[in-house]
Formats: C-alpha cells, structure tokens, sequence
C-alpha cells in the first residue's frame, strides 16, 4: 500500500517519471514510464534493477551501442493487416531505421563479447526479424526516403516517359519566347514562368492574341497575361496523365510490399515492443547516470541501510550550482526501526525524510539510487508518508484534521512490513496536546513493529527513545560558532532546535530573546544546552579517540617491523661472520701448502736446517693466530640491556621491564589482559601480544636507559610523522610500464596499510583496461585489501580504483 494517492508529488517521484520520459525516444517507452509502479517482489525488484544497471554499464563502457532511431511503426504495421491497404511512402524511410536499430540490437546481444550481457540477450531471445524485409524495402525507397526509379520496371518507363517531354516543353516553350521577343510581342527581359503547375510566357495584354494558346493568369493590375502555348499544350496533358500513370504504379509497388509483409506481423509487433522496451531501461540506466545511480544490495526483510545515499533532485539542482550534497548514512534494523530526527529549522530534517521516502519507492519501482554499492535496501509492502499542508476547504478539514486523518490511515494499516514517514510530528496544535498525541500514536506504531523516520521539535518525542525499544534519537548537527546549520545526520543523540541562537544571529533583539527565555524557563533552556554540550563533547571525543587509535597501532606497527629488521641484521651478521671464517680457513690452508711448496725447495738447494726450522716455526705460529676463533661481533659492544627469555623466567608482574622481542628498547609493563599486553616506552603506549615479550634487567645507569629510550620513541615517531606528512591518497600511474605500476602499487598498498588508511586511489586511466586490469589481480591477491572498485562516473570512474582496505588489529 502506498499512502496517499499523491504520494509521488510528495516526495518528487513525479519529477523523477517527467526526467524519464524525456529519456525516451519512442512513445512506447514514454508508455512504460507511464505504468512505473512500485513492486513488493524481490525476485522482480532485483530483475528490473538489475536490467537497468545492466544498460548503465553498456552505456559506460560500449560504444556501438544503438542510440537512435527508436522509432514505433507498430501502428502502421497493424494497418496494413486488412488486404489492399498499403504503407505510406513518407513511413517506409521510418520503417527501414527502425527495423535497422531493432536487427543492430539483436546483434548486440546475441553477439559474445568481452562484457557479457545476460539480462538484454535474454530479452532479444525469442525477437527474430526477417532481413529480406529490409532488402525489400531498399529495393523500394532510397536514401532520402523517396520511391526508387527502379522500383519496378513500369515506374522506370514513366518516368523516362515524364523526363522526356519535359524536356521538349522547356525546349518549344523557349523557342516560342524567343519568337515573342523578337517579334515585340514580349518585352525583351521577360522570362518563362509556372502558373497552375505549368510553364507559361508572360505577355502585355495587347498582345495575348499574337500566340495561340491558353491564358492561365493575368497580372492585379491586367496588364501581362500568362500563355500557355497551344504547341506544348497536349504535351502538358501527356505528363500529367504520366504522373498519374506514375501514382498508381507506386501504389501497385507499395501494396505488393505489403502483401509480401503481411505474414511477419506477429514478429514485428513483437520486435517493436522489445524496441521500447530498450528504450524504457536505457531512459532509466541515463537518468542512473545523471544522479550517480547504482545498484545496492537487496533484501527481502525490511531493512534499512543506506551510505552516503543523496536526494537525486537536490544533487542535480546543487550540481548546476556547484554546490556539494551532504550524504546521509542511515539505519532501520530490527533494533532500531523508528528515527526521531531533531535539529534546527531548515538544517535539513525534512530533506533526510523525502530521501528516505524518494530512494526507498525508486527502489521498489526498479530505479538506481544515488547510494554507496554497499549500500542494503530491504522491501516494505507500505509506505505511507505525511508532509506538507494537507488542509481542504472542499472537505472541511484544517491543517491538523488532515494530518490525524492520515496517522489514522497508519495506525489502521500499518505493520512489521511497513514504512511511515511523518513531517513535524504533533505539529498544527496546541503543543502540549499535540505532543501527546504523537507521543500515543508513535508508540503503537512501534508496537506494530513497523518502520520509520519522524522529524519533530517536541522534547517528549526526543525523550520516548530513551524509554521505548525500537526507538532512537538523530540529530541534524548545526554549528554553533558561525551559526549555520550542517546538514549533517548523527544517530544515537536528539538535537537542539536552536531557536534562541538563530533568533540572535538574524538580529533579533537581546531583550525580546532574554524575555522570552524567561518565559519559557531555564529547564527547557538546559535540556537543549545540555543536548548541545553532549553532541560537541561526543563529536571531539571521537575524534581523540581516533586519533589515539590511529597513533597507537601505527606504533605497534613500527615497532613490530623494527623487530623484523633487527632479526634480519642479526642473521645477516651471522652469516658474515660465518662467510669470514670460511675465508680464514681458506687462506691458513694456501699458506701452509705455500710453506711446503717452499721447504722442499730449500730441501732441494741443501738449505741449513736451522734455517728451515726457524722458518717453520713462524710459519706455525702465523697458522696459529689465523685459525684462532674471532671474537663474537656482540663482545665488541658493550651491552646496554640484559635479556632473559620469558619462557626461562619468572613470571611477569606489572613493573617488570621488558622488551619486543630482540630489540633494543625497553619499556615498563603496565597491564596484562589474559595473552595481551601494555607497555609503556616513555610516553608512548603499546599494546601487544604477551608471548612477543622477553624480560629485560634493570639498566645500570638510569641516564643510559632515558638515552635508549628516548631515542627510540624518538625515531619511532619521527618515522610515522614523516611518513604521514609525505603520505598521498592518490597514486599516479599512468604512463608507467605495466611492471614498474605493480611495483609501485604494490609499495602504495603496503605504506596505506602500515599507516592505517581506510580507503585510497589508484589513478591509471581508462585506454583498453589492460593497465587496470591488471592492477585489479595484483589488489585481488594482495591480503590487505578488502575491496576494489571503481570510481564514481562524475569523478573518474574506470580510470580511477578506489581501494578499501582491511582494518588492521594488532595480533
């Protein structure tokens, strides 16, 4: 049930249906514009929509896409179902393109492509046209729409015929002006004529009698007479009956034709009703394109979940101004299914209200919305909606009546599957028992279980949230300092209406506003201030804690790669030292093979043996100090820090000392949380895992440990502010070899991820989608990434991924 009858020009759907009709461009379409109705179905929700988004990709990324021509001959088709009739030669150049576009959709999509189109080829399934009809009919009209000369064969001979004697009349008639003028009959600048469709001579009146033939007009004033020469009289005859001749052959051609199209007709009319068909989805995939629709996720229940989503008429009237929509991010869940929004006037409620109306019935009726894809659209079979003034002077009803005759129509109807939009709630009455009122109504809405959305300036409205299930407060925020409202939705807290605040910025007067405060009394004053105090305290809390989080896991994040990096160098000297080892044991084996080599050449020239003794004897002693094992790299140190292994240790208490790992910072322990710990390096808090941490000593010297760590929390945040500052949310990579981008995305990943980032760009182009393409893979594989898509058409779209990324949470 959609409550009221005049639901559509409450929440600009009338609009809506006015743009699409004039998307179309055959009049069956504007016809299925006509019969848009919201459906209740999921199966036919998401097969219409479904249809659409997929005409909004063809229109996106095809270029041979028909795009004219959508022309509707089904009328002229069954015309010429009765025998004898004919179709019209200023038609048959119509119904030559439309057919055209019809077979150039079939081609479309019946034909495999890279993009698979399932939903358009299953509808051009079962449409078949015969293309010996369009053979036909270029046998028959021409280019410019006209009928052939070699239509058939007596048409050709008529109009041979008709060209023939035109040519002698324009021949003998030249001739006989000529005559005119040199006998004097005619003035000598006198030119031929038409009068009555045939070539005449004009002659002064005194002269008509000169030249036998017939007068066809004379001039206003009598003088000049206009004569058609008996000589080419009867050859004027001879062509019109040819012309005649030359009508009934085209007739003969156009009724054969017809006779030949007759037996298609079922096909036709069939192929004609998928043409506006066409035209009706692709109408609705370019106005998708106009508000930057898309497709959301669709579920049966009624459900509400809605991101970034904006009203389509106020993003196309503040795009011409170049001007920004504030996005609303809204939810209606089982928990949570009746908003109270309250703010300032003209912050934007009733706004929130028809998106919530408008979005929720194009939904149902099979249109994109302007929405994240992320989004989730549930299915309500009501929605009823009361806004604006209702009064009837034909009915007797003020303004009030009208608005309790429709939350009686709700209270009647209304269920766990509907959806109620209600505009300033209680309003039109005496406040007090208009409060009341709405108080009862919108608790046995709630008790129905049904959804919706109120806005309202009444503080007992704002306070039911707080006693009722179901229930929950929004505020339009509106700031305070520069005195403008927001346009900004937050869940969960009521706002002010700040009447005295804009009271005071418009000028009003101190003394009205002070008197008026006192009449309505410091209660109510301190129940909005407080509200206000809330909203502001919550808003910087926020953001505090975020920035505390961000802080704190980009901390742990460097620290775990210092750890990283310190095992690394400690493998990598390792291996040196093992590599130099193997070096010395080398060259003490060259050596001592060397001295042999040279004792037996001593031997061999009769040296004395003191001589080769002693030589020998530094030779050993020079073996001896090269095999000698080097002293460990970590003797050469002086260790600042000692390290015990937790596993060999006592158990932890708070106060201990310890450090990540091997490194060479240490901290004090703060809290132990089951396997999770907290140290504190200096002034920074670290969380991490406990099975990470090893024991560390006291330091000897306390001005050593501020030293140590001083210096590490100071390079710790040196390297995330740097990297922060030099941080971009958009990489370029357009121009770059496929090889070096992967690189270089793969290295912009990695740093997003390191620094917290929720979501980032990639900037390659659109050109063939090879470079895209692959990026796609390399993100697809990357475990970083939660999700990559592309940009918003108006901002980009294929040229341009937007990369989520995955929460990080420390281990």
């Amino acid at each position: 049930m959609i409550f009221p009858v005049n639901f559509e020009q409450k929440t600009g759907f009338d609009t809506i249906r006015l743009m699409l009709r004039e998307a179309c461009l055959s009049e069956p379409g504007r016809n299925l514009v006509d019969e848009i109705k919201p459906a209740f179905s999921l199966k036919i929700i998401s097969h219409t929509i479904s249809q659409t988004e997929e005409l909004r990709q063809i229109l996106l990324f095809e270029q041979h896409f028909p795009s004219q021509d959508y022309i509707d001959m089904s009328g002229e088709i069954k015309r010429i179902s009765t025998e004898g009739s004919y179709v019209e030669p200023d038609a048959l150049l119509d119904l030559k393109l439309s057919l055209n576009t019809i077979l150039s959709l079939l081609a479309f999509a019946k034909t495999e492509r890279e993009r698979s189109y399932p939903l358009l080829k299953e509808l051009a399934s079962d449409i078949f046209i015969d293309t010996s009809i369009v053979m036909r009919i270029n046998q028959i009209v021409s280019e410019k729409g006209l009928i052939r000369d070699d239509a058939s064969t007596e048409l050709l001979r008529i109009r041979k015929a008709i060209i023939s004697k035109q040519g002698t009349i324009q021949s003998r008639i030249s001739k006989s002006l000529a005559t005119a003028k040199r006998e004097g009959w005619a003035q000598s600048n006198a030119e031929i004529v038409i009068r009555n469709g045939r070539l005449v001579i004009p002659l002064p009146a005194v002269n008509k009698r000169k030249i036998k033939g017939f007068v066809h007009d004379e001039s206003a004033t009598g003088q000049t007479v206009y004569i058609e020469p008996a000589e080419i009289f009867e050859i004027n005859n001879d062509i019109r009956e040819l012309e005649y001749a030359e009508k009934r052959e085209i007739i003969r051609i156009l009724i054969l034709f017809a006779d030949f199209l007759r037996p298609f007709i079922p096909e036709l009319l069939k192929a004609y009703q998928f043409l506006g068909k066409v035209d009706f989805i692709r109408a609705k995939a370019k106005l998708a394109l106009e508000i930057g629709g898309v497709k959301p996720l669709l579920s049966s229940k009624p459900y509400i979940n809605w991101i970034e989503a904006r009203h389509p008429l106020l993003f196309l009237s503040h795009q011409a101004q170049k001007k920004s929509v504030e996005p609303l991010n809204i939810i209606l869940n089982a928990d949570e299914r009746i908003l109270i929004i309250s703010g300032p006037n003209a912050g934007g409620k009733s706004v929130c209200l028809k998106t919530v109306g408008l979005l929720q019935y194009m939904v149902q009726c099979g249109l994109l919305v302007p929405l994240r894809e992320t989004s989730e659209v549930g299915i309500f079979k009501d929605i009823f909606i009361d806004i604006g003034d209702e009064q009837s002077l034909e009915n007797d009803l003020s303004t009030y009546s009208s608005h309790l005759l429709n939350m009686k129509v709700m209270l009647e109807n209304a269920t766990g599957e509907s959806l109620f939009l209600i505009d300033e709630f209680g309003s039109g009455t005496e406040p007090q028992v208009g409060g009341a009122i709405a108080e009862t109504i919108l608790s046995k809405l709630n008790a129905k279980n049904a959804f919706g959305v109120v806005t309202t300036h009444y503080a007992n409205l704002k306070l039911l949230a707080g006693r009722e299930k179901g229930i929950v407060n929004g505020a339009m925020l509106f700031d305070t300092r520069q005195m403008r409202p927001l346009f900004k939705l937050v869940i969960g807290k009521p706002g002010s209406s700040f009447a005295f605040e804009i009271a005071h910025n418009i000028g009003l007067s101190d003394e009205i506003i002070q008197l008026a405060s006192e009449k309505i009394g410091t209660s109510q004053l301190d129940f909005d201030r407080q509200l206000e105090e809330l909203e502001t305290e919550k808003f910087e809390l926020s953001k505090k804690e975020k920035q505390l989080r961000a802080a704190d896991e980009l901390l742990s994040e460097l620290i775990s790669k210092y750890e990283s990096l310190t095992a690394l160098l400690n493998e990598k000297k390792k291996q040196i030292i093992s590599e130099a080892r193997e070096e010395a044991s080398q060259i003490v084996g060259k050596t001592n093979t060397l001295i042999e080599k040279t004792i037996r050449e001593i031997k061999q020239t009769q040296a004395s043996k003191e001589a080769t003794k002693q030589l020998r004897e530094e030779v050993k002693q020079h073996a001896e100090k090269l095999s000698k094992p080097l002293a460990p790299v970590s003797s050469l140190v002086k260790p600042e820090i000692e390290v015990i292994p937790v596993k060999s240790a006592k158990p932890m208490i708070l106060g201990d000392f310890v450090t990540i790992g091997e490194a060479s910072a240490i901290g004090k322990l703060i809290r132990i949380d089951n396997d999770k710990a907290e140290v504190q390096f200096g002034t920074a808090m670290v969380k991490v895992a406990l099975n990470k941490l090893l024991m560390a000593a006291k330091p000897l010297r306390k001005s050593e440990t501020e030293g140590i760590r001083h210096y590490s929390q100071n390079n710790i945040i040196n390297d995330l502010n740097a990297r922060m500052a030099n941080f971009r949310l958009t990489l370029d990579v357009r121009g770059k070899r496929a090889d070096e981008a992967l690189a270089l995305v793969q290295h912009y990943i990695d740093e997003a991820a390191l620094l917290n980032m929720d979501e980032v760009n990639i900037l390659h182009g659109k050109g063939n989608g090879i470079l895209r393409n692959l990026i796609r893979k390399l993100l697809q594989d990357t475990p970083e990434v939660f999700k990559a898509y592309d940009e918003e058409p108006e901002r980009g779209g294929s040229g341009i991924t937007v990369v989520r990324l995955k929460e990080t949470k420390l281990s």
